[in-house]
């Protein structure tokens, strides 16, 4: 799957990567298999939410948790859920979905793709990764599927 960078994203971004890590920040996966892992337990930590929707009046379902990905990817990275991190890992993500809608709409139609390209990109908007390593896990999910679909390890 290519991805597209939104132009306001890539002229706000640029395509670096900081190496700087943080006290309590996790490493970054190393493998694409080991991605799939951390996609389905970052997944999995989104779905806890969907009961907790009525409670402060929003119902949503797993149509929707692309939206918690940028939020989840914070939290596994060990970053702060607020701020100037959340907005770049928001905005990374969901311009790139927006962007990548009509080109990639079948394969963003499934809620685990979707969500895990949000949580690839928000990696990009924090600068984490390079959008070539986004693009090479999207191709990789899309043509491993089921491994998705497999019962996640809780890791947060």
């Amino acid at each position: 799957m290519r991805i597209r960078a939104s132009r306001p994203l890539r002229r706000t971004l640029g395509f670096t990567t900081k190496t700087v890590r943080r006290r309590g920040q996790r490493h970054l996966p190393a493998t694409p298999e080991a991605w799939v892992e951390e996609i389905r337990a970052a997944y999995a930590d989104a779905q806890e939410a969907i009961p907790f929707g009525p409670a402060v009046g929003q119902h949503f379902g797993e149509q929707e948790l692309f939206h918690l990905a940028p939020a989840v990817a914070l939290k596994f990275r060990g970053l702060p859920i607020r701020g100037a991190a959340l907005k770049r890992a928001t905005e990374a993500a969901l311009s790139s979905y927006v962007a990548n809608l009509q080109e990639q709409g079948s394969a963003l139609a499934d809620p685990r793709l979707a969500f895990a390209f949000c949580y690839l990109a928000s990696h990009y908007g924090l600068g984490l990764v390079e959008v070539s390593e986004v693009e090479s896990m999207m191709e990789f999910l899309g043509r491993n599927l089921g491994r998705l679909n497999a019962r996640a390890s809780r890791e947060a």
